[in-house]
């Protein structure tokens, strides 16, 4: 894998929206965890299976990990989105076309560090729904959701990518 050129990117309004919003969300997630763990039972729902339904279940001290996870990945995804000229892209990389597909690249780390965010968010919360009995589940949903806001955004920029390495410029 060869590295690209360094450049450096400058964020945009829309970049900088989509950073504050992930990092509001990833507040969020730990306020709402610590202003109702006293109030969850002792035994909380820990997995889920495909369909949405409750299948494990520890103490309620493992709500903790969803958003302990969260910051990790957040964390790792901020740093990485530092470095786009040592990503894996699906063309090759010319002074040409670095500064478009690196900003692509990187608003879709945006994207997907917000999403991740969210989609652990929504798991704390209908955990906690579950273990105080006032939901039953994720909901079928849930699974269909996730997949949908994960892979959509990467085909979209893979596809997008691709596209413009055949000679269309076209945005």
């Amino acid at each position: 894998m060869a590295e690209g050129p360094k450049i450096k990117l400058e964020l945009t309004i829309a970049d900088k929206i989509i950073e504050l919003i992930a990092w509001v969300l990833l507040f969020a997630i730990w306020v709402l965890i610590y202003t109702n763990y006293a109030n969850l039972p002792e035994t909380i729902p820990t997995h889920f299976n495909g369909a949405g339904e409750a299948d494990g279940f520890g103490g309620k001290a493992t709500i903790l990990t969803l958003p302990f996870i969260a910051s990790i990945l957040f964390i790792v995804l901020t740093i990485l989105n530092k470095f786009p000229h040592l990503f894996n892209y699906p063309t090759n990389i010319t002074h040409d076309n670095a500064f478009k597909l690196y900003t692509k690249a990187t608003r879709l780390i945006r994207y997907l560090k917000l999403i991740i965010v969210f989609i652990f968010g929504l798991i704390a919360y209908k955990t906690m729904q579950n273990a105080k009995g006032e939901a039953d589940g994720l909901g079928v949903w849930f699974l269909p959701l996730t997949m949908g806001l994960i892979f959509i955004p990467l085909i979209y920029f893979v596809m997008n990518s691709l596209k413009n390495n055949n000679g269309n410029t076209k945005q």
